[in-house]
This record gives C-alpha cells, sequence and structure tokens, in this order.
C-alpha cells in the first residue's frame, strides 16, 4: 500500500494507511454511531481491524461511509436498504471495469 495521501472526492486529503475509531468515522461522515453500527450489521461497513476491543476502518472506508449516510439522510432508507444500494453501486462498479 502506498504511504501517499489519497484525495476524498470531496476534496479532503486522508492518509492511505490511517485507521480510523468508530468515533472519527461517525464525525467524518456526518452520520450517528447507532447508524454506522446498523450499516455494519447489515454488511454496508466493515471495520479493517479490532485494537484493544475498538473497531478501526481502513480511510477508505470514509468515502462509502459518506455515501451511506447520504443515502439515509436524502432518501430516508433503512440500513437493510442502504445496505442493498451501496452492493447495487459495488456490482454496477464492477461491471464497468469489466467493459473497460
Amino acid at each position: 500500500m502506498s504511504d501517499s495521501p489519497a484525495r476524498d472526492p470531496a476534496g479532503v486529503v486522508v492518509e492511505v494507511d490511517y485507521r480510523l475509531t468508530l468515533v472519527e468515522l461517525c464525525r467524518a461522515s456526518a452520520a450517528r454511531e447507532d447508524e454506522v453500527r446498523a450499516w455494519i450489521d447489515e454488511g454496508a461497513l466493515v471495520p479493517d481491524e479490532i485494537v484493544a476491543g475498538e473497531w478501526r476502518f481502513a480511510a477508505s472506508t470514509l468515502r462509502r461511509a459518506r455515501t451511506a449516510a447520504r443515502l439515509a439522510h436524502d432518501f430516508e432508507i433503512d440500513a437493510p436498504a442502504v445496505a442493498l444500494v451501496l452492493g447495487l453501486m459495488d456490482e454496477i462498479e464492477r461491471l464497468k471495469a469489466r467493459l473497460g
């Protein structure tokens, strides 16, 4: 993995190797902790590791959490629907990659 920073679509520079705590992920994505926990329960977000009993998230998870928050807030959908939409978005990206 590269040590160089990555640019998030919102223009925020995020260190690629940095791990976010649950609280940091919530703050950075404008999501409530209960929402993030529900998205984790549904498999929409996946912690990268557990350190001292706390979840840690890869910096790349921030983009997905922000998308989940936008979906949940803008369309007023619940955690299972967020997970479904994110899964469909992932599938679209995989199909686009296959097409070249």
